[in-house]
């Protein structure tokens, strides 16, 4: 530990509550951004059965929940994923864990922001932006949520908190407000799937599996709150809760809303037809007006900024976990912490140029756009899969220590289905189906995968001697505010 580290001048503040914690999760995949970004995939995909799927991924992120919340107990470690699987089987093992995890939640980042452009370029009256000018506008949302960013945590649970206050609104009043006012389909609809021309096992082996690949988007993010464990107080009590009623909560959120939109949509046949462009907007405008148009995309807006904000937040301490143990290059400059609130300004300086380096290859790389939404979802997975797997390798060695919170006798069990869950879930977002014309993005994940591991074996192997040991930091009394 260096002289600065036990000082304290090296030592994030503690400022995140619980609340602060679960808000911080919840606003990272905002029911409203994961709703509006699956929903339309999901029914072209299956049909209005799709629903089921919720409860389905539901089930099985819960297992990996339980597995995160016993591994944030044990280490309540600032960039969680990396930091776990490093303490359960080694420094190269999480390294390539939190790299995958890091540039996940980059490419995430800049994703939600390309999707927050779209609403407001249609809240300026323009309906169909062009890739260039969805590209500035999302520069503009990158430059203020770094601008946030950079102020202090107070700016960033404000703004958390009132983005949950956006969901409540945007998600669960409009949802009830379909429901009682505006049903045009029946409960039956439910049970639609692949129609009278396919068996049902053909369809749960086909159209039902892609529609779960795309509801995976909307349970990931509940880790999160173990990315900012080290700037939460009581993390060892604290954020086990966290992780399990974020993504409790986001998962009834989510689903509500989207049984709502189902019975609501005025014609059906059209839209797994796959001719209505944006059911949601279409549903909505058709049952409630054209003038509530705008005041709904505001909402949306301010979820999609809230999620990227907890994406960018989350990525800049992976990136400062990292530096902190001389485990990137320019480790010292990107672990130095600024001002009184001791906030890693560097590290967030780096996500605002490889999220702008991602806009411009947005506009001059033909559709990478779709590239990086299909590789965000298989890089969630891929890096659960690495403290999971530790995990339950661990455990077979008999050499687990519980924290705080434990699953007595059910903690094997609960691991090994986790892991099964995972692999299972991770092989059915990468399989390469062919469902887009450009056959190379039916490959997103495996392209992605491969990118990321040359360049991070070329890193790893140039640093892996000045990368520090597992000893658990040291944090003063006096970093907790």
């Amino acid at each position: 530990m260096s002289a600065s580290d036990a000082n304290g001048a090296n030592v994030l503040r503690r400022e995140f509550s619980l609340w602060s914690a679960f808000a911080f999760a919840f606003a990272f995949i905002s029911p409203i951004v994961a709703l509006y970004g699956i929903f339309g995939l999901a029914l072209a995909a299956a049909g209005p059965s799709f629903w089921w799927g919720f409860g389905l991924v539901f089930a099985g992120q819960f297992l990996v929940a339980l597995v995160f919340a016993v591994l944030v107990s044990r280490w309540p470690l600032e960039g969680s994923i990396y930091q776990w699987s490093r303490r359960l089987l080694g420094t190269t093992y999480g390294w390539l864990a939190g790299w995958v995890y890091m540039w996940t939640l980059v490419i995430a980042m800049a994703t939600v922001a390309l999707g927050a452009a779209g609403f407001v370029a249609n809240i300026a009256g323009v309906e169909a932006p062009s890739g260039g000018l969805r590209a500035v506008i999302a520069l503009f949302i990158l430059i203020g949520g770094t601008a946030i960013n950079l102020i202090g945590r107070g700016a960033l649970k404000i703004f958390m908190t009132a983005s949950i206050v956006a969901e409540v609104i945007g998600s669960l009043g409009l949802g009830t407000w379909l429901l009682l006012f505006h049903r045009q389909n029946s409960i039956s609809v439910l049970f639609d799937g692949g129609g009278t021309d396919m068996s049902t096992w053909a369809y749960l082996n086909g159209p039902f599996l892609l529609a779960v690949v795309f509801i995976g988007f909307s349970f990931v993010g509940f880790e999160s709150a173990g990315a900012i464990a080290e700037e939460v107080h009581e993390p060892q009590r604290d954020l086990p809760k966290a992780v399990l009623f974020s993504l409790s909560f986001i998962a009834l959120v989510v689903a509500y809303s989207s049984l709502a939109i189902i019975l609501a949509i005025p014609d059906l046949d059209a839209v797994t037809a796959g001719t209505v462009a944006d059911p949601v907007y279409e549903t909505l405008t058709t049952a409630l007006g054209h003038g509530i148009a705008k005041p709904v995309e505001m909402l949306f807006v301010i979820g999609f900024v809230a999620s990227f904000l907890a994406l960018q937040t989350s990525a800049s301490r992976v990136i400062w976990a990292y530096a902190r143990d001389g485990a990137l290059p320019g480790a010292t400059a990107l672990a130095r912490l600024s001002g009184t609130a001791r906030i890693p300004v560097l590290a967030i300086l780096v996500t605002t140029v490889a999220g702008g380096a991602l806009f411009l290859l947005s506009t001059v790389a033909g559709d990478i756009y779709s590239l990086m939404v299909n590789f965000t979802t298989g890089g969630f997975y891929l890096a659960f899969l690495f403290p999971v797997i530790g995990f339950v390798v661990v455990l077979a060695r008999r050499k687990w220590t519980d924290g705080k919170f434990s699953l007595g006798k059910a903690t094997a069990p609960v691991a090994v289905a986790a892991a099964v869950w995972a692999v299972l879930q991770m092989l059915n977002i990468s399989w390469p189906r062919a469902v887009y014309e450009q056959r190379y993005l039916d490959w997103s994940v495996w392209i992605g995968v491969a990118v990321l591991l040359v360049v991070g074996l070329a890193i790893l192997l140039g640093l892996r001697r000045r990368i520090v040991g597992t000893e658990v930091p040291v944090e003063p009394e006096s970093a907790d505010a």
